[in-house]
This record gives C-alpha cells, sequence and structure tokens, in this order.
C-alpha cells in the first residue's frame, strides 16, 4: 500500500533525482522543490503526509528549515538529510522537530529504512551517529507524532 503525498526539498537537482526514485515506489505523489518559499507554499497546499528536506536549504530569516517546518506545521512529520554527520548537527536537527535524520551520502540505504519507522511513529537517527548522540534519540526510541486522517 502507498502513501499518499511527499514533499522533497533540495536545491540539488541530482538528489532531487535520485530521491524520486526511491519515493515514487512508496507514495502516490512526489512533489519536488528548490527553495524555501516553495516548500513552504506546497506544503500549505497540498498538507503531505510526509516533507523530506535538506537541512542547508537556504532560508529566510535566521530560522533554520525544520524550525519553519515544524512552527508552521506541528503535525507533519519531518525527514532531514544532510551532508553534514557531526553529533552537534544531528542533535540539533531532532531538536528543531526532524522525525529522521539521514545522511545524503547513505540516503540510498538509510532513507527507506528512516521513512518506515517515521511512519511506524518511531525516530530514526542513522546508525553511525546513534553512539554519540545524548538523550532519546541515541537508542532510536524517540517517539514522533502522526496527523490524524483529515475527513473526507
Amino acid at each position: 500500500m502507498k502513501h499518499g503525498t511527499v514533499l522533497v526539498a533540495d536545491r540539488h537537482s541530482p538528489m532531487l533525482g535520485g530521491v524520486r526514485s526511491l519515493l515514487e515506489e512508496r507514495f502516490e505523489s512526489v512533489v519536488m522543490v528548490a527553495d524555501e518559499n516553495s516548500l513552504v507554499q506546497m506544503a500549505e497546499k497540498l498538507r503531505p503526509d510526509l516533507v523530506v528536506v535538506d537541512v542547508s536549504l537556504p532560508v529566510t530569516g535566521k530560522k533554520k528549515v525544520v524550525t519553519v517546518l515544524r512552527e508552521r506545521f506541528p503535525d507533519a512529520l519531518l525527514v532531514a538529510f544532510s551532508i553534514h554527520d557531526e553529533s552537534v548537527a544531528v542533535e540539533r536537527v531532532l531538536a528543531s522537530g526532524a522525525s529522521a535524520f539521514v545522511l545524503k551520502r547513505s540516503a540510498t540505504t538509510d532513507l527507506v529504512p528512516a521513512l518506515e519507522e517515521v511512519f511506524a511513529g518511531r525516530a530514526y537517527v542513522l546508525p553511525a551517529a546513534r553512539g554519540c548522540l545524548r538523550g532519546p534519540h541515541n537508542q532510536n526510541r524517540g517517539r514522533v507524532t502522526r496527523r490524524a486522517p483529515q475527513e473526507e
């Protein structure tokens, strides 16, 4: 069974193409955007089941993209991906409200398991970083919130 809609935001088109091919098998609709304005507009319009976002996506103002999404769409499931694997960066993204953290270089192997965990209501942290994190994410036990199904 396929999930509904996923919104993917990354300014690097080769990355978008690779992620799209992984997600098209699992979602009815995969929508790709390359900037913050398009991301927010499409999230408001589509109310996707999941948002996959590059944490280095340029944003206006001082807030990071995950923080902006969490504030504007508190019930959204958010998967962050990045080229940065430092424990401080991972912790910051998870503390900002991401449900999962995946490295871009391992997206082909880690993105699908991350989605499975997130849709099961659990947080996902890339295996290599789990041991160096503090708090609930170091054992992959963080809980995530699922949005209630919309009435038709």
